[in-house]
């Protein structure tokens, strides 16, 4: 992630203090923005935590994030996509879901040799203790 600061892992828990209770099913959905900051702090974090250009991880309308490293995409649909919604993808990052849950229950679409992002999730300033 070139000419962007470095995201500290304190602040991919912070991010997503906002959203902890709505993930857990004890609050409404909080604003589009604090579910936008979360979503974009913690892809963001996986991009820069296992750099590459093999897996474009997309969490529509929030963000799409380029990582795993592997053969580079510069054009077109990338080989290996993954995609979900904003609240799995959390959910994942978290520890709160698996990755097999998520891709069995159809939450996530996982396209390609390299698109399993089990390896790498829940993120490491996310696990829960």
């Amino acid at each position: 992630m070139a000419g962007t600061a470095p995201i500290a892992a304190e602040d991919v828990r912070a991010v997503l203090e906002p959203v902890r209770a709505w993930l857990d099913d004890d609050a409404e959905q909080p604003s589009r923005a604090a579910v936008g900051a979360a979503v974009k702090t913690s892809a963001r974090w996986l991009a820069q935590q296992v750099p590459g250009r093999s897996v474009e991880v997309r969490v529509p309308p929030h963000v799409a994030v380029q990582c795993v490293d592997g053969p580079r995409h510069t054009r077109g649909t990338p080989p290996n996509v993954v995609e979900t919604d904003a609240a799995t993808w959390l959910r994942l990052a978290s520890g709160r879901l698996s990755w097999t849950d998520a891709v069995a229950a159809g939450k996530v679409t996982a396209s390609g040799n390299r698109a399993d992002l089990s390896a790498h999730l829940p993120l490491r300033p996310l696990r829960q203790r």
